[in-house]
């Protein structure tokens, strides 16, 4: 498989650290309010990454943390008269809820800031030490960026450029404006840990270099978020890790495209966002889920209620020829066997697609051909229809699409009237056979004549 590195800006293959193991680090939310559509995409990015690696035969580990003490998290606190605690838990509880929703594999180890306060510490003290960190009068510890030869190597921004626009905030005590806080004293009414500089919390930058380490060792394989984190999150993230580690971060980057609203990034502080929780009330889960696998992860994506709609009559395809396939497997009698070489095209096909960058768009359209051959073939035996149907829940698996239905029982009188229908229609009794199913439509079942006979589904 071959990526596109954000940290050399090229597409390169991917080849892990240790034999067969893929260690994934994917940047969560911060826990204060719904996650938005924006949120969405790039949790159902990655998970189809993970996905994919699996289903290719890696060892996968994922983590992907929550940031539960930060600005943002105290201030819904204060707004509300609670604790940063309560709005954490709610609002983890909360992304869980959409991301069952959107089929988001739950992580491996889902790490909270505050449960590591330790490492964070144990950290800074090592910057602090070799002279990448100082401590400001007041406890706060700041990142000294120009410690760092290597700064900007990410955004691919010399630190002049980047400094061009950086100010000091009223209270804050760092030398330089592009100095970035790795530890902030505590102020009053906040909550805060000891350490050796005084009470305070930690900045949100040296939260997820501590979890990568924790749970990963030094070096990640994949480090990965929205294009929005490259800088100044991930670059802080690279620039502290590296100086107090002496070794790589991550050896990948990645980072998705952004959802955009009338050609503008979605986002909460441009205030035109839509939570997934508002859309879902309106299309259910599984559309936004294949809007957000619909295109290519690092491509620019616009959203609308158009967009929706025709991400719901794409699903509402997909979910037909799997339902068809299922009473094509029951009522099989042909001998052809002519659609296994397709299905296993289209694998191929898809595998490539996937294969060159996570092009999930094209993996898309490789289950859509897959959908044209199995509508066309006829005369299929079951074998070769069953194999179809283990293809195409593979391929639509891998992208978290769950299109194979659950059996459901029909009940028994609506089976007798289908029943007592087809004897009416076969005695030439038209008015009975209609009148029949209109009761069956009314009871909320579907009846179609088929080739292979009457084909019985709930609505």
């Amino acid at each position: 498989m071959r990526v596109f590195n954000t940290l050399t800006r090229k597409i390169e293959e991917l080849v892990p650290q240790e034999g067969n193991r893929i260690k994934i680090y994917a940047c969560g939310p911060t826990v204060y309010n719904y996650i938005h559509v924006g949120n969405g995409r790039a949790a159902c990015s990655f998970d189809t990454l993970r996905r994919y690696l699996i289903w290719r035969g890696y060892d996968v580990t994922f983590v992907q943390n929550f940031t539960d003490i930060d600005d943002k998290v105290i201030n819904k606190a204060n707004e509300e008269g609670t604790t940063y605690s309560e709005i954490a838990e709610r609002y983890i509880k909360e992304y869980f809820t959409d991301a069952d929703g959107l089929n988001i594999m739950r992580a491996d180890v889902h790490p909270r800031a505050t449960e590591n306060i330790d490492m964070i510490l144990e950290i800074i003290a090592t910057l602090v030490e070799n002279g990448h960190a100082y401590v400001a009068e007041n406890g706060d510890v700041y990142f000294d960026v120009h410690s760092d030869p290597d700064y900007g190597k990410l955004s691919h921004q010399p630190i002049d450029e980047l400094e061009a626009g950086a100010r000091i905030a009223p209270g804050e005590l760092k030398r330089d404006p592009m100095d970035f806080a790795v530890w902030k004293a505590a102020k009053p009414g906040e909550p805060s840990w000891d350490s050796p500089y005084g009470k305070g919390r930690p900045g949100w930058h040296i939260e997820c270099s501590a979890m990568v380490r924790r749970y990963l060792g030094l070096t990640a394989d994949i480090h990965c978020g929205g294009q929005d984190l490259i800088f100044p999150h991930h670059e802080n993230e690279i620039a502290q890790s590296e100086c107090c580690n002496g070794v790589a971060f991550s050896r990948y980057w990645m980072h998705n495209g952004y959802v955009n609203v009338d050609n503008r990034k979605m986002s909460k502080s441009l205030n035109n966002f839509f939570t997934v929780r508002e859309i879902a009330e309106q299309y259910g889960y599984e559309p936004i889920r294949y809007f957000a696998v619909s295109a290519h992860y690092r491509a620019p994506i616009n959203f609308s209620r158009e967009v929706m709609d025709q991400c719901k009559a794409s699903l509402e395809r997909l979910h037909t020829c799997r339902d068809n396939l299922d009473f094509a497997i029951k009522n099989a009698s042909g001998t052809g066997e002519e659609l296994k070489a397709l299905a296993d095209q289209r694998k191929e096909e898809f595998i490539a697609a996937m294969d060159e960058d996570l092009n999930t768009a094209n993996g898309i359209t490789a289950i859509f051909m897959l959908v044209s051959d199995i509508n066309s073939a006829k005369d299929q035996d079951r074998e070769s229809l069953e194999y179809a149907a283990e293809i195409f829940d593979e391929l639509s698996g891998v992208l978290g699409l769950n299109l194979k239905k659950e059996e459901q029982a029909i009940p028994e009188e609506i089976v007798k009237m289908a029943e007592e229908r087809t004897a009416a229609r076969k005695a030439r009794n038209f008015a009975l056979a209609d009148e029949l199913r209109d009761k069956i439509t009314a009871a909320g079942y579907v009846l179609e004549d088929t080739p292979q006979g009457p084909k019985l589904s709930k609505k």
